[in-house]
């Protein structure tokens, strides 16, 4: 046999030897391919040590950790009604979504909500509207005590820092911010770039490591300060004493996250663990807090000056209100934080269990404040899971100015409350550092979102002003709400909150029964 011919044979037989071995083998090879892998992984879960279910569920013990890591997600959106969300409910995410992009949103067919069960809350109307000609109501800080006032909206992005936040959500809110005239807060970060871009105005934090006007050794710096609250766009400057996501918990930024961006910013050491105390170095009393006060208004060239807090003991506060009474000094605001408060990531024990929430820590401030007689000369800023045009006429009834909303304004960025916050794998491109998810965060878009949000809410605050009769927000008063105590009864905020009458706490005489013992114990030299 030629070579030739032997290799036209072999060319015809071996193709068909292979297609008949393909067709007898391969479902077999193709079997054995996608079981070995299973029985490989069953022989690891009979051998590993670290997980119970899976020694004695091996393989379809596995379905069980892929159902619970999406069980948020199936949660939100397939179980979840408009209603039981948490801890925003998707009535009123949809609100800030529809806010956001301009879209109708107005409810057909009624409530939602049961207006019969126990702590619904509505406001009164009158019979008599009002027609409001200022659409655009502004509430002057430090008038009294500053060189250069600072006439805010009612309603501001409250305190995020950039390095919780990403760049781009840093620029998309103080994008919104100058488009629309409400403030920043930088929250305790310091003023970073992306800050400064857009040119809105800002509320800059100063926490308990002095990012921004850090010393060396950790503790404050006139210079820097001075530097920074010169900047044209900061109009007030606000020292967080606590917050409500985890008040008397400090904080520590990892080295491996602190660049040189990052290290520039904050005034620290590239590569090493960022401490934030728990508490100031810079003072360490209720008299040292408010000459602080008075110092930072003179370094800023008199921009106002306040302090942020979350309501713990409450024989604290009224140190504070004592030593306003002893000195004379008074800060020109003060924003309570509500326990219920935080778009950060804090222990669950301080989430779940620590600081007084919102409402009564606003009544509380307020009521303190009246009680010392000086009220007129502070403003209070509200921040606690503050969405609707209605939330914030109800915390300006219990005595706030204006307030600030962090959660809303994330929501106008585009969050959809996955709660991955923490974890630097936010879907949105918000709350991580990741520059391939906050680089597809377009900032013009997400601005103009912001804006829009805003401006809707100061719209509608005025609308549900012009409904009850008013003229202004600090026409608001307790009797103007009503909550349902019970299925029959109803009662309007005035009956259900204790308010203290003006100056009663001057004197021995008047002080009333239930503010008595804490009052007494109260030291303006110490904290307690």
């Amino acid at each position: 046999m030629t070579a030739k011919r032997s290799f036209i044979i072999l060319s015809i037989v071996l193709p068909l030897l292979i297609l008949l071995w393909s067709f007898i083998w391969w479902p077999i090879l193709w079997l054995f391919i996608l079981v070995l892998p299973i029985i490989i992984l069953g022989y690891i879960d009979l051998n590993q040590r670290k997980k119970t279910l899976l020694r004695l569920y091996p393989v379809i013990g596995h379905f069980r950790y892929l159902l619970e890591h999406i069980r948020p997600e199936i949660q939100q959106y397939f179980i979840e009604t408009d209603t039981n969300g948490k801890p925003i409910s998707r009535e009123f995410r949809t609100l800030v979504y529809q806010r956001a992009k301009g879209a109708r949103d107005t409810r057909p067919f009624g409530t939602v909500f049961d207006v019969y069960r126990s702590g619904a809350e509505w406001i009164n109307h009158s019979l008599a509207p009002t027609d409001i000609h200022d659409k655009d109501p502004r509430i002057v800080f430090g008038e009294a005590n500053c060189k250069q006032p600072y006439a805010a909206s009612p309603l501001n992005i409250s305190a995020m820092s950039y390095g919780a936040l990403s760049k781009t959500a840093i620029m998309a809110l103080n994008k919104g911010a100058k488009i629309n005239g409400f403030s920043h807060n930088t929250g305790e970060g310091g003023i970073s770039p992306f800050h400064l871009k857009h040119g809105g105005d800002l509320i800059w934090q100063i926490g308990t490591g002095y990012f921004g006007c850090r010393a060396p050794e950790g503790g404050f710096s006139e210079e820097k300060f001075i530097k920074s609250a010169a900047n044209d766009s900061v109009k007030m400057i606000e020292i967080k004493l606590s917050q409500g996501a985890k008040p008397g918990h400090g904080g520590i930024l990892p080295g491996a996250k602190v660049n040189q961006e990052i290290a520039d910013i904050r005034g620290v050491e590239i590569g090493k663990d960022v401490i934030s105390p728990p508490a100031h170095s810079a003072f360490s009393s209720p008299k040292g807090l408010l000459e602080f006060v008075a110092h930072l208004r003179e370094l800023s060239d008199g921009k106002p000056v306040g302090f942020k807090l979350c309501i713990g003991y409450k024989t604290e506060f009224m140190a504070i209100c004592k030593a306003m009474i002893e000195t004379g000094i008074t800060p020109d605001f003060i924003t309570v934080d509500g326990s219920e408060g935080g778009t950060g990531a804090a222990p669950v024990e301080l989430t779940n269990s620590v600081g007084t929430p919102l409402w009564d820590a606003v009544t509380f401030v307020n009521n303190a404040l009246i009680g010392s007689g000086v009220r007129s000369k502070i403003r209070i800023i509200a921040a606690g899971k503050i969405i609707s045009a209605f939330h914030m006429v109800r915390i300006m009834a219990l005595g706030a100015d204006t307030v600030n909303s962090a959660r809303g304004m994330m929501f106008a960025l585009g969050c959809i409350q996955s709660r991955h916050c923490n974890t630097d794998e936010c879907p949105t491109g918000i709350a991580t550092q990741n520059p391939q998810r906050y680089q597809a965060l377009d900032v013009t878009d997400k601005g103009e979102r912001v804006a829009n949000y805003h401006r809707s809410m100061i719209r509608h605050l005025v609308e549900l002003l012009e409904v009850a009769g008013l003229e202004r927000t600090s026409d608001i008063m307790p009797w103007h709400l009503t909550r349902r105590i019970n299925t029959v009864e109803v009662k309007n905020y005035s009956d259900i909150y204790e308010f203290l009458d003006k100056d009663c706490l001057l004197d021995k005489k008047t002080v009333p029964s239930s503010w008595k013992r804490e009052w007494e114990q109260a030291d303006s030299a110490k904290w307690s």
